[in-house]
């Protein structure tokens, strides 16, 4: 036979709520004393019960679960994201179900409904960005929703970015310091709030040389590594010219990496190469990136904390848009052009 509260509740000698409260940590609430929880807890660890999660919830109407959909989670970035909200939630008494979209609003729109099924009591998503419709409508039926990264402009939903922009500006200055004005930009996913932000931060940094941006040196449809190895190698077709790389994520770069390689090419000596994003292993790589670095474990912390005050106190937060702060990590991808 399976075990139930009562049979605690009678080992105990005390009645079935005041078991339950000191099996679920409410004794304080309730004033029962230390001598009475003790009791309950020592006659639950002798039978060997354990508390039904799922029976806890249904009496409740709380699952406990917060899930969090992000767009490719092989992605360090991303990865990296999903980690610090977990940890976060964990801390404060939550469970995470973590899901994978890759990269198609189709499948985020399925998962976030299958996830919703689970009876999730919170969202975070890093979004694939180019629709909102479907997360605005989950935020007006009052279910805390943080996203991201990939937030949208013109939407009111609580969204965590990075000054995508600022840091497109630096990398831009960086290059042309060193003498690079035929830079090749390999973009991540049109029309996404991140890539369109790196796009006019790279615009004003060239502005400010007296130097237009050139649509024709953009290439790529994603932020994977296939998309900046197909577009390294179409820019380089087209303008052989190039003398370095903007890559608009750390894949990006590493496809470009691979192309510069099979065509016997050195970074930074024949190509330099900036990119946004880090990740933990660039300083062992053969030659260590520069990057535009950004703060993950904020992103995630922030996103966090913003959906666990919205679990706690019921209310949305006053500030809706929140931007981290990026910063230039100086390796040893980037030299002085060929004039």
């Amino acid at each position: 036979m399976s075990l139930t509260l009562q049979d605690v509740a009678d080992a105990a000698g005390v009645s079935v709520s005041v078991a339950s409260r000191s099996l679920n940590g409410r004794a304080r609430e309730y004033r029962i004393s230390e001598a009475t929880e003790k009791t309950v807890k020592k006659a639950a660890a002798k039978l060997g019960f354990r508390p039904s999660q799922v029976a806890r919830s249904l009496r409740l109407k709380r699952s406990g679960l917060v899930g969090v959909v992000v767009p490719d989670l092989s992605n360090p970035f991303f990865a990296s994201i999903a980690r610090e909200v977990t940890l976060t939630a964990e801390h404060e008494g939550y469970s995470v179900i973590v899901a994978d979209s890759r990269e198609t609003t189709a499948n985020e729109e399925q998962l976030i409904e299958q996830l919703l099924a689970r009876q999730i009591e919170a969202l975070v998503v890093c979004p694939v960005g180019r629709r909102h419709e479907h997360l605005s409508a989950i935020d007006g039926t009052g279910l805390p929703v943080v996203l991201v990264d990939r937030g949208f402009a013109k939407s009111k939903l609580v969204q965590v970015t990075s000054d995508h922009r600022c840091g497109a500006q630096r990398a831009t200055e960086l290059l042309l310091d060193h003498g690079h004005r035929s830079i090749g930009v390999l973009q991540g996913l049109p029309g996404t709030l991140p890539n369109d932000q790196r796009i006019e931060g790279l615009r004003e940094g060239l502005a400010k040389h007296d130097i237009q941006l050139d649509s024709a040196m953009i290439a790529g449809d994603s932020f994977s590594e296939h998309s900046g190895y197909e577009s390294a190698k179409r820019l380089l077709s087209l303008h052989p010219n190039i003398t370095a790389f903007f890559a608009f994520s750390t894949p990006n770069a590493l496809g470009a990496l691979r192309l510069i390689s099979e065509m016997g090419l050195r970074v930074p000596k024949d190509l330099s190469i900036v990119t946004f994003d880090d990740i933990p292993f660039a300083d062992f790589m053969s030659v260590p990136l520069t990057t535009i670095a950004q703060d993950v474990p904020a992103l995630g912390r922030t996103a966090a904390e913003l959906i666990t005050q919205q679990l706690r106190s019921g209310k949305r937060p006053r500030i809706k848009k929140h931007s981290m702060k990026v910063h230039l990590v100086s390796r040893d991808s980037i030299g002085e052009a060929k004039r």
